[in-house]
């Protein structure tokens, strides 16, 4: 058998190219999810920071003139620490559903 032939016999092998292209849907798949994570995380770092902003603006304005702004921020404070708890959320709901798309996709 000559090297050509052999090269095709091992390229051409009908398990070899599914193996291969097992894998390779299996990597696609796994970075579909590593840039589905890294678009949740930066969503969570983005709703932190305006998050953060509006807090320090609400106990700002409440520091000045206590007995008129404590009543007028105090919903708007609630609000911004809320919306850190839903983007935790939806965090970890992204990183869950990865997660699980992966374990359920076949690797071979």
């Amino acid at each position: 058998m000559n090297n050509l032939s052999q090269i095709n016999s091992q390229v051409i092998n009908p398990q070899v190219v599914k193996t291969q292209g097992a894998g390779k849907a299996y990597q696609s798949v796994a970075n579909s999810m590593a840039i589905t994570v890294q678009d949740a995380t930066d969503y969570l770092r983005a709703n932190l920071m305006v998050s953060g902003a509006v807090s320090a603006v609400c106990l700002e304005k409440m520091a000045e003139d206590p007995t008129k702004n404590v009543p007028l921020y105090t919903s708007v404070l609630e609000k911004a620490q809320a919306n850190i708890g839903t983007a935790t959320n939806n965090f970890t709901k992204v990183g869950l559903a990865a997660a699980k798309v992966l374990k359920n996709f076949p690797s071979s």
